[in-house]
C-alpha cells in the first residue's frame, strides 16, 4: 500500500553565492533514531514535483525521516536557464543543498541523470553518505547515449553553434543540448574506470527502458568499489519507473538502507585516488 498523502512541505529557496537560487521542500524527521535523511535527485529536465520524489516524501513523512527535495538551477522553480546547465553546475546545487539543507548522513536516491549526480557528490561529500539507491541510474549518458545519438549532421551544427535542438518523449517541447553540457559531461566520466565509493548502494532498472538501457546498472555494479550492492532488474519496468509496484520497490530500498545504516565512522572509506 502506498503512503497517504498528506499537506505538502512549504516551498523553500536557498541563495547561491553567486546570486542564484535552489527552490526545495524539506521534511523534518526524528533526530533521536539515527536514521540517515533521503535526498532525491531527479533526472534530466525533470522536477522535484514528479511521482517519485512526491511518493518518497509521502514515505519519509508516515516514518519520521527527513527528506529533501530540490530543483536543479534551469529546472522547475530554481532560477537560471536549462541550457546553460552542465553535470558540474547540477552536481554543485546537489552538494549545495547537502551542505545547507540537509543535516547529518543522509542517503542519495538518484533518478536517470540524478544517479550519475549522485554519484559525483557521493565522491565528493564521502563522510556524509550512508548510501546509494540509482532508479534507472544514467552516469556518463552526455557522453554514451546523447552524443552517441547524435546525427553527423547535428554534431556539426553543435560545433559550429554551440548548440542542437532535440525531441523529447517526455515534454511537448523539445531539449537545447549544448555543446558545453557534451564538454563537461566528458570531464566527469565515471564509467571508464573505478568508482572509489564503499557504502551501500542498490540499482533499479527496468528491462524495458528505452532510454537507458539497464546493461548501465551491470556496468556501474562492476566499477564500484564497495561489495554491497545489489541490482534489482525488473523485466516489464520501463525508465519512469512510477508505477505503484515500482514505488514499493523504491520504499523498500530505502528501508533497507535505513534500518540497516551503521554509524559512518565504521563505513570503510578510502581517499581519493
Amino acid at each position: 500500500m502506498l503512503p497517504n498523502p498528506s499537506a505538502p512541505t512549504a516551498l523553500e529557496i536557498l541563495a547561491r553565492p553567486d546570486g542564484a537560487t535552489i527552490a526545495y521542500h524539506r521534511l523534518s524527521g526524528k533526530s533521536e533514531d539515527g536514521r540517515p535523511g533521503i535526498i532525491f535527485l531527479s533526472g534530466f529536465a525533470s522536477d522535484m514535483t514528479g511521482t517519485k520524489a512526491t511518493a518518497l516524501e509521502d514515505f519519509c513523512r508516515a516514518r519520521g525521516q527527513a527528506f529533501v527535495r530540490f530543483d536543479y538551477s534551469g529546472h522547475g522553480q530554481s532560477s537560471g536557464a536549462f541550457r546553460d546547465g552542465t553535470i558540474g553546475r547540477w552536481t554543485a546545487d546537489a552538494l549545495a543543498v547537502i551542505d545547507a539543507v540537509a543535516t547529518g548522513p543522509q542517503i542519495l536516491v538518484g533518478s536517470s541523470m540524478g544517479g550519475w549526480i549522485m554519484l559525483l557528490a557521493a565522491l565528493a561529500r564521502r563522510e556524509r553518505i550512508a548510501g546509494l539507491v540509482g532508479i534507472a541510474a544514467a552516469p556518463d549518458f552526455t557522453e554514451d547515449l546523447m552524443w552517441e545519438a547524435l546525427a553527423p549532421g547535428d554534431r556539426e551544427t553543435l560545433a559550429r553553434e554551440g548548440a542542437v535542438v532535440q525531441p523529447s518523449d517526455y515534454a511537448d517541447y523539445p531539449h537545447t543540448i549544448t555543446r558545453a553540457l557534451i564538454e563537461d559531461g566528458r570531464t566527469r566520466l565515471l564509467l571508464r574506470g573505478p568508482i572509489d565509493l564503499t557504502c551501500p548502494v542498490r540499482l533499479l532498472h527496468g528491462m524495458r527502458d528505452a532510454d537507458v538501457p539497464w546493461q548501465t546498472s551491470l556496468r556501474l555494479s562492476d566499477q564500484l568499489a564497495s561489495d554491497d550492492v545489489r541490482i534489482l532488474l525488473i523485466k516489464d519496468g520501463d525508465h519512469r519507473l512510477s508505477r505503484p509496484q515500482d514505488l514499493q520497490r523504491l520504499f523498500a530500498a530505502v528501508t533497507e538502507l535505513s534500518d540497516g545504516h551503521a554509524p559512518l565512522s565504521s563505513n570503510a572509506v578510502s581517499p581519493a585516488r
